[in-house]
């Protein structure tokens, strides 16, 4: 009786380690399916991204998303926090910081695709320094203006609720006056339009000068790794010296894709207008306009005191170690 039980014990010891080999061999089966389907469905994605060139012009648009969520949520966070909530969550520090470091991930992210500009006063000075195709110029604007009206959408949906629990003190939740200024900038009602110009034209004109420092090979040049942290320390330092006037947006794409967003959203197209300025009505175009011609001076001045400068020797010396400017064709 013993040795019939043992018997069975062991046919059914047998029959369980068959259904486990069973099952191991159908779950590596199921495995090795699985990785040739992502393994196809990766080269399907990579060969129709390289067909349309859009590998660059996706690293710009998630880049300037980045900034501009990271960013634009922490002025959001301060807008709203002030009266929607009984805590402190913040100031312009907070903001500044947030721009700062949403810079700096951005650059992680697509420097090593674009060079990470995430702002069209960026691409136009590359493309003026040589260090951009100018057929790239204009699908680089395009996803950087895309990228920041993407970002807008993701951080009226997140603080939804808030900006309706938000005290506007008589104006709409949605209006100018209360909390359009959470996605794009607007000047303080002293601020004259010659002014607001400079301010966004010096701004992005500081921006320029220390990236081309930063980035320079001839010059006292970053460490590839630390490059998006000093963009990001500058981007800040910026925004604690003159951030004050209007905001600094010294960035087209920052400033008009969520101004955009507003003006379809609920804000209404009062966004593209400054109601409590006394000197500017038509505000809107200075953060586009004049980022750009802060971005060509930047251009123009570090090439012609700085670039053009550097000791033949050290131009030499460098180019034998191989350090080459980042250009992309």
């Amino acid at each position: 009786m013993a040795d019939k039980d043992s018997s069975k014990k062991g046919r059914l010891d047998f029959g369980s380690g068959g259904q486990n080999a069973s099952s191991d061999h159908f779950a590596l089966k199921a495995t090795e399916e699985f990785d040739k389907a992502v393994a196809l469905i990766s080269s399907i994605w990579i060969k129709f991204i390289a067909m349309i060139h859009a590998r660059e012009f996706l690293a710009e648009m998630f880049a300037t998303f980045l900034l501009v969520t990271i960013g634009n949520g922490a002025v959001a966070q301060v807008i709203l926090g002030a009266t929607a909530s009984s805590f402190d969550f913040g100031s312009q520090l907070s903001i500044n910081l947030g721009y700062g470091l949403g810079g700096m991930i951005g650059a992680f992210m697509a420097g090593g695709v674009t060079g990470a500009h995430m702002n069209p006063a960026v691409t136009l000075a590359m493309a003026l320094r040589g260090k951009l195709n100018w057929l790239k110029v204009i699908p680089y604007w395009v996803a950087q203006f895309i990228g920041a009206f993407l970002s807008s959408v993701m951080i009226f949906g997140v603080y939804h609720d808030a900006l309706y629990a938000v005290n506007c003190h008589g104006s709409a939740q949605l209006s100018v006056n209360c909390t359009a200024g959470i996605f794009a900038s607007y000047p303080q009602p002293y601020l004259s339009l010659g002014t607001g110009f400079m301010d966004q034209f010096f701004g992005t004109f500081l921006l320029l000068l220390g990236i081309f420092g930063i980035t320079d090979t001839n010059n006292n040049e970053a460490k590839q790794g630390m490059k998006p942290v000093l963009v990001g320390l500058l981007i800040t330092a910026i925004g604690l010296s003159f951030g004050l006037n209007c905001g600094y947006a010294i960035n087209p794409a920052r400033d008009f894709g969520p101004r955009f967003f507003t003006a379809i959203a609920g804000w209404g197209w009062d966004v593209f207008v400054c109601v409590e300025c006394v000197h500017i009505r038509q505000w809107w175009w200075v953060p586009v306009v004049a980022p750009l011609v802060g971005a060509s001076a930047a251009s123009l001045v570090y090439w012609l005191f700085i670039e053009v400068l550097h000791p033949k020797s050290e131009l030499k010396k460098n180019e034998e170690q191989g350090y080459k400017p980042v250009q992309t064709d």
